[in-house]
Formats: structure tokens, sequence, C-alpha cells
């Protein structure tokens, strides 16, 4: 079997009966009845996903995946294309957002060259970028397929590696992207699984202003009629539309949830990767956690396909696997409120009168 198809035998649904248990304990928290709400969920949703009610979450490290896109001669991004490599060197450099709260979180960080239009050979020889490139950008999907079909699996199966490599090092993954122009494609990725139309899924990027957006849901219409994409294949997605970081997200979730461990995902670039793995296999949304509602458009809509609740809505739109690393605060919480709060029986608390 291929590395896809052997991850694909491995992803087993949640643990059902961790979660029980899980939900059974917090219910005799010495609080009223699930007065914590959605972080007792989340609790539960540890427990299930690790198969544990004391699961291991101490280790976190947000992934970003880099790539660059051909679409940009569209006219679709106000920043050039040489930004995508500049701000690798920045988060290796330690100086982007991602990295602020990343040390919030108490999480590193991992770069990963999917396909950066530029070099940074240089990072990857110091050992501070991951190299997966699988080419320095992806075809203009305004006229033709982002990359071949066995390009497409060579991303997924990058991701995976990723994800395995970090197997014994990690416990709980996030997903991040850079590349300028990534909106795009992203956009038209979710529209074609979920079948909204281009201007419910497109948003504004990086500030763009009326004129600009009317133009980039425009490109969005013509990269779907010129490429067609099947939404019952997801590998065909992101081959005709998507991006190799895209595809990268894809595989690091589904290697996470052949492994049984959490991963968080981000906005609207790691929402379309996520809706690649769950093309591929629907069993891996069990492993994912939706991190925040984005700004853009597009992601409440792609969030709601894989039947996911964001846990943040700050109004955040900057990728980089940001909102990610907040959440992991919150699972954080989560973990200490399953094993740290006492039941009314421990602490010998009387109960709420029937």
């Amino acid at each position: 079997m291929s590395v896809l198809e052997e991850t694909i035998a491995r992803i087993a649904p949640r643990d059902k009966d961790a979660a029980d248990r899980a939900k059974a304990r917090l219910e005799q928290l010495t609080m009223p009845h699930w007065a914590l709400g959605r972080l007792l969920d989340l609790a539960v949703d540890l427990a299930g996903i690790t198969g544990s009610v004391r699961p291991t979450v101490t280790r976190k490290t947000v992934i970003v995946m880099a790539g660059d896109h051909g679409v940009v001669a569209e006219g679709v991004t106000k920043y050039p294309q040489e930004v995508t490599v500049q701000m690798v060197a920045n988060f290796v450099n330690g100086g982007a957002g991602i990295n602020a709260l990343a040390r919030v979180a108490g999480a590193g960080v991992t770069v990963v060259d999917m396909g950066v239009a530029g070099d940074v050979t240089d990072l990857v020889t110091q050992g501070k970028v991951v190299s997966k490139k699988i080419s320095p950008g992806t075809g203009n999907i305004a006229v033709g397929p982002a990359m071949s079909r066995e390009d497409a699996i060579r991303s997924v199966e990058a991701g995976i590696d990723v994800a395995l490599t970090l197997r014994h090092s990690v416990d709980v993954m996030g997903t991040g992207d850079m590349g300028i122009g990534n909106t795009t494609p992203s956009a038209a990725t979710v529209a074609a699984f979920t079948g909204a139309s281009p201007e419910q899924v497109t948003g504004r990027g990086a500030g763009l202003d009326d004129s600009q957006y009317g133009h980039k849901v425009s490109v969005v219409e013509k990269i779907l009629r010129v490429n067609n994409p099947d939404p019952s294949d997801a590998l065909d997605v992101l081959a005709k539309v998507g991006g190799f970081e895209i595809g990268g997200i894809a595989g690091l979730i589904l290697g996470a949830a052949s492994m049984r461990k959490p991963v968080v995902i981000d906005g609207l670039i790691s929402t379309a990767g996520a809706l690649v793995a769950h093309g591929i296999e629907p069993r891996s949304a069990e492993y994912m956690i939706a991190a925040h509602k984005s700004v853009e458009k597009g992601h409440l809509i792609a969030l709601n396909h894989l039947g996911k609740k964001p846990l943040l809505d700050l109004e955040m739109r900057l990728g980089e696997g940001t909102g990610a690393a907040l959440a992991m605060v919150l699972i954080d919480a989560a973990f200490r409120i399953m094993t740290e709060v006492a039941t009314f029986e421990e602490a010998a608390v009387s109960g709420a009168e029937q």
C-alpha cells in the first residue's frame, strides 16, 4: 500500500468509552451542571480523540505549511509573491504573529517549505525549515490545474510524513499556512466541496477594496469554470484548484488522526486543507478541533460542512496558525478542568438537591 493508503487504514473512530467516562466525571465536578460549557465539551473531545481521561497535551506545535500560487498573476492580492519567502525567514527568526502567540501557548513552530517560489536552502541546511518542496509554486488555476494528481498525492503524503516525524515529540498539532494569494485557491476549494457560490466563499484576503474584491470573485468563478473540480474526489479538487500547502495541511491532519492526536485547525486556508482531508477520509474530522471563526467569508461555510463549531470568534484573518495557537490555551484549560477539579464526592461537597 502507499503511504496515503496505509495512513487512511489506521484512522479509527474516536474512543467512545473514553469520551463517556470523561463526560461522567465532568458531570460530577464541584460546580453547577456543565457550568464551564464548551470547555467541558472540549475536554470530552480530547478524551475521545486520545482514548484517555488524562490525555497528554503538554507538547504542542504549530506546523506552518508554506507554498506559492501561480494565480497571483491574476491580480488577486495586494502583496508581491516574494513576501512568502520573506515571511518564512521571519517565522524562523521568531518575529511573526504566530511566533508571539505560540509563545503564549507554550507551543513550538515548525516551518515546512511545501512549494515556496524562492530559495530557502540556507534555512533548510541550518535545520530551521523542513523541506518538502513539490515545486516552486503551483500553476495559475485561472487557466488550468494547480498541479498534477501525482503532485497532489505527493503533497498530502509530505504532510503525513511531517506528522509522523513529530509523533514522538508532539502531543497536539496545530495547522498554519503561508502563501501570498492563497485565499483564492482556498475559496475555490471551499466552493468546490460545499457547492456555495464564489461570492459566498470569497473574502477580501489581505485587505482588498471593493473593486479588487469584485475582480477576485470573478477570478474564483473562472477557476471553477475552467477546472470543473469533482467534489466526490478530494484529490481531484486539490490537484485542480488547491495548493501545495493545502495538500500538506490535509496530510498533516490525516497523519495526526492516524495517531489519535488532536489537530487544531486554524483559519480559511487550514480549513480548505481540512476539507481535502475529510474528502479523503471522513473519519479524520473526528480528530479536528476548530480553533476560531475567521473573518474570511468562506470559513464558516467550510466549518459547517465539516460539522465543526469554532472555539473563538476574535475577528482574526491573519492565518499562519495564529488561531490554532490561541486555541491551544483552551486545550490546556480543558485538560486541567478534567484532571484537577474535584468531584462532589472527592471534595465532600453536597450536590444539588433533586
